[in-house]
């Protein structure tokens, strides 16, 4: 993995991706797949918002990176007829440029702020006014003599996505009018992904080709169009061009993604845990060092999936080895270890400790 944007299994996405990836992105809602809850929510609202010939109400898309966010976004405006506007929060530093991207709106647009709880917070208060009233108020020159003056903005739909729902304000999020969660993908609904990603990318794949990758794609999008082209590549140079299982299983050994999808990072974070650390508990800042790593890229990259898949337990004291991450290192558990199923401490309550 390198950093938080460029890893095989990262759910993170990197600027020379962007095109691959938006060539199999659904274009229309019916065209989407699975987030069944999330998509019959937001065809009511799209059709009820066309028949009365207005803007729907605001929509946040919330959850991890990967699923889909900012597809649905693009869906909605395809499915308006309308144009889209695509920033990012961490673009917006002063209220300024929020105001001349919004007084560039045309009627109907749909504008997406990609992780807006980023937003800076000068320009967080302007959208306020902007999200309820359609009016900025654009304050010209400084000190005594400054003036405020209001600008009327064209009726519009926000739509924003967070991967950190719990950092939005809470005046911010009670300007939506629709929020919604995506969850993770099962294997199942990665299958019909991957063959649909197929088709379009010309790839030959077999049912258990695809089943094999789904397996080893952490239950996301992004990470299994990753690992098709990836798989693609392999089949293409050193088999016969079709994606079958033996190809998969040799190409994804090849880029160093195991079974369950854990990677050369993930792997030598539980090594280290096992073997260093006789299982954790261990402080976080010691556990990055162990591996070479920022702490930050194993807090935000690694260890929401082992998490997940049970491998990692966050405690008040550190991180601890499950049974599971002992079992599966073809390590045998010393008793009194974490089971497989440990919950996690949530992040709110976790202290970081530095002591082995």
């Amino acid at each position: 993995m390198t950093g938080t944007d460029g890893g095989l299994v990262s759910a993170y996405v990197s600027e020379a991706e962007r095109d691959a990836e938006a060539s199999v992105r659904p274009k229309r809602l019916d065209e989407f797949i699975a987030q069944h809850r999330v998509r019959d929510q937001l065809d009511l609202l799209l059709q009820g918002a066309m028949r009365r010939g207005s803007p729907p109400d605001h929509i946040l898309l919330s959850g991890p990176p990967g699923l889909g966010k900012t597809t649905l976004a693009n869906i909605v405006a395809a499915e308006l007829g309308t144009g889209i506007r695509v920033t990012s929060g961490p673009a917006i530093e002063r209220s300024g440029d929020l105001a001349a991207i919004l007084t560039s709106l045309a009627e109907g647009d749909v504008l997406f702020i990609d992780e807006v709880h980023r937003i800076a917070r000068p320009a967080e208060e302007l959208l306020y006014s902007a999200m309820e009233d359609f009016r900025v108020d654009v304050v010209v020159g400084k000190g005594p003599g400054a003036t405020a003056i209001p600008l009327d903005v064209e009726p519009f739909t926000l739509v924003g996505a967070t991967t950190r729902a719990g950092l939005l304000t809470s005046p911010m999020r009670d300007r939506f009018g629709f929020v919604a969660h995506l969850d993770f993908y099962t294997p199942a609904e990665l299958e019909l992904l991957l063959h649909r990603s197929a088709r379009i990318l010309g790839v030959p794949i077999i049912e258990d080709g695809a089943t094999e990758i789904a397996g080893r794609s952490r239950g996301t999008p992004r990470i299994a169009n990753r690992l098709l082209r990836r798989v693609r590549d392999f089949a293409e140079v050193r088999a016969d061009g079709v994606v079958t299982v033996d190809t998969a299983r040799a190409a994804l050994t090849v880029y160093d993604v195991d079974a369950l999808g854990l990677d050369r990072l993930d792997r030598a974070v539980l090594t280290a845990l096992v073997d260093s650390f006789r299982g954790g508990p261990v402080g976080l800042s010691t556990l990055a060092v162990a591996v070479g790593e920022q702490p930050d890229t194993v807090e935000e990259v690694c260890e929401p999936f082992l998490v997940r898949a049970g491998l990692l337990a966050r405690t008040p004291r550190g991180r601890v080895a499950t049974d599971a991450a002992w079992h599966h290192l073809g390590r045998t558990p010393p008793n009194g270890t974490f089971g497989g199923e440990a919950p996690a401490v949530p992040d709110l309550f976790s202290v970081d400790s530095d002591q082995p």
